[in-house]
């Protein structure tokens, strides 16, 4: 744990300041991009306070794409020549098109960096096994946890081209002590033990690491893959065009920004303004260390719920309870109920006896509905509605499918289907 961790407020922000004050010295008037954004904003660089960041306009996913539309194939984020670069990756292309991203050395390094503390809190050491369950294409994820492992000296043991069998007898072979995967896939891996009376209690895990999407933060979901490896559950954010940003400490009921590298902020998604310690608002980011590509206040569109910056670890950083909670245009409004996909995750998931299910979303008239599809038995259901009913206040409908007729993932689960008419 570095000292910036459990330092006081002031002095974490003044370390911010400073970085963002030299970043911004680099890539102005450099970068095209944020030139041109900024233009209107004639004292950009001369913050001189972490509360002068708000006088700057938002940075958003759309302005990114647009950007690269206009100006094929990378667009105009680009501080250095192009042969400054080492590293191309895109976004999943879950939420539009697939946005391009360049990383140069250092920027790079930096990303090495951030993920290495995601180890670090993990308690992963250089006598670790680490074993990096996907297949390595152009999405950024496990790439830089790869690069992280380096950084801190693990044995890395990647497990592409290979089917979810073959994964599991190379993690029995060599001994793997630490899972990094989406905890869909971890959940998955577990699935197909079970149908090959593979028993992982037998295997040396003793650490997974999740990232890619809620999970690892859902307490059901999280108990779930803990009791199905034998092991701790750490959760873990980022995002292509932000970087590893956020770590799950041994408290595991959430996540800390990586305040030494990041200035996060959380906003009310429709007015803007900051949200007060225990609400949820949208997170806003600006990283700190990828001048190559910078994302300057940065609106994620992850909800997420003001935590303060007090934790038993010790840590200062700021603390989000639950980590991600969601996505805001994944909010859905059923009947006057806020429902987020990961309240319903916690809730199935409390459930040993289902294995997989899938958010059905349509519309009565101008009202959105939801229904479930499950695989479980049949005289589950009646309890399942139940517990639905009691946690959201909604009557969910729920239909009993037959064990494996449903999606199964190893990147980004997509378990929510939209049947509502398009406009």
């Amino acid at each position: 744990m570095s000292q910036l961790e459990t330092a006081a407020r002031e002095l974490i922000e003044a370390h911010q300041l400073a970085r963002l004050q030299v970043g911004l010295q680099r890539i102005l008037p450099r970068n095209a991009f944020y030139f041109q954004k900024f233009q209107q904003s004639s004292e950009t660089l001369a913050l001189r306070s972490l509360d002068d960041l708000q006088r700057l306009p938002f940075t958003s996913k759309r302005e990114f794409v647009e950007d690269q539309a206009a100006h094929p194939p990378y667009g105009q984020n680009l501080t250095y020549p192009l042969n400054h670069y080492i590293r191309l990756h895109q976004t999943s292309g879950t939420t539009g098109r697939p946005l391009k991203i360049l990383d140069t050395q250092e920027s790079w390094d930096w990303w090495a960096d951030c993920w290495t503390a995601v180890y670090e809190a993990a308690g992963v050491t250089r006598d670790d096994v680490i074993y990096l369950a996907f297949n390595f294409g152009p999405f950024i994820g496990f790439w830089s946890a790869y690069e992280g492992a380096k950084r801190l000296g693990a044995l890395t043991v990647p497990g592409g081209g290979m089917d979810s069998l073959q994964r599991l007898r190379a993690m029995q072979e060599v001994e793997a002590t630490v899972l990094v995967c989406t905890p869909s896939y971890a959940l998955r891996l577990a699935e197909v033990a079970r149908e090959h009376s593979i028993d992982l209690s037998q295997f040396s895990v003793r650490v997974t690491i999740h990232a890619g999407e809620p999970g690892a933060s859902i307490p059901a979901t999280r108990q779930r893959i803990e009791r199905a490896w034998h092991a701790l559950t750490y959760d873990h954010a980022g995002m292509t065009e932000m970087g590893a940003f956020g770590f799950s400490c041994i408290e595991q009921s959430g996540i800390h920004v990586n305040e030494s590298e990041f200035i996060a902020e959380i906003i009310d998604p429709a007015s803007d303004e900051p949200v007060q310690p225990g609400e949820v608002g949208e997170l806003v980011l600006t990283n700190l260390g990828r001048w190559g590509y910078p994302a300057l206040r940065y609106r994620t569109g992850d909800l997420v719920r003001h935590g303060g910056y007090g934790c038993s670890c010790g840590r200062s950083f700021l603390f989000l309870p639950g980590g991600i909670l969601g996505r805001a245009d994944d909010m859905l409004v059923v009947r006057g109920v806020n429902v987020y996909p990961s309240a319903l995750a916690d809730i199935l998931h409390r459930f040993p006896e289902v294995q997989e299910y899938r958010i059905i979303v349509t519309r009565s008239g101008v009202l959105d509905e939801i229904m479930l599809q499950v695989e479980c038995p049949p005289e589950l259901v009646n309890r399942l509605a139940e517990e639905l009913h009691v946690a959201l206040n909604l009557r969910v409908p729920i239909e009993p499918v037959d064990f494996g007729s449903l999606p199964r993932f190893e990147m980004k689960s997509r378990r929510v289907e939209d049947r509502r008419p398009r406009a």
